[in-house]
């Protein structure tokens, strides 16, 4: 059975099978220690994320999460899925990729404001354009927060940096 035999309503997920069995939270919860700064949004977003995807029934080994290059970009460590760390700005391309050749996976990105909108702009544009089956989850920081504080496509104009004096 698939996601849209079953519930009608993720037509994205058509050609992905669905598990056989109920999931819940900790079948998706990977080993490794979570490592983003005291407070981070981040991690509301892995909540979340863990938290409704036992509600789309996809089997995990249907599941691939592909990121780029930030603190968002750990996120398929934390997850137990298949997964990859891309390189800067590619996570997009890499994912088109991996959805475009296997219908029978669910394919998310992982991406930061800087990784998706700067370097990797292009490529996300052209996976809109060409409405690539997955879906992209963008962490939108509105700064660079791994190098610790320099600006990003999505910063407020005239924000003042250590980068951007």
């Amino acid at each position: 059975m698939t996601a849209t035999e079953n519930s009608g309503t993720y037509a994205g997920l058509a050609k992905v099978p669905l598990s056989l069995t109920p999931l819940n939270r900790k079948d998706f919860t990977s080993d490794q220690e979570v490592r983003w700064c005291p407070g981070c949004g981040d991690y509301a977003v892995l909540a979340a994320f863990l938290g409704f995807m036992p509600e789309l029934g996809i089997k995990r080994e249907n599941t691939v999460i592909i990121s780029g290059i930030g603190c968002s970009s750990r996120f398929p460590y934390y997850v137990d899925s298949y997964g990859m760390h891309s390189i800067h700005g590619r996570a997009t391309a890499i994912a088109t990729g991996v959805a475009t050749a296997r219908e029978d996976l669910g394919v998310w990105v992982v991406t930061g404001d800087g990784d998706a909108l700067s370097i990797g702009g292009n490529h996300l544009i052209h996976a809109l354009r060409r409405n690539v089956n997955m879906t992209i989850l963008l962490f939108n920081n509105r700064i660079y927060g791994l190098t610790k504080g320099q600006y990003s496509p999505t910063s407020e104009i005239g924000k003042v940096t250590k980068s951007s004096p």
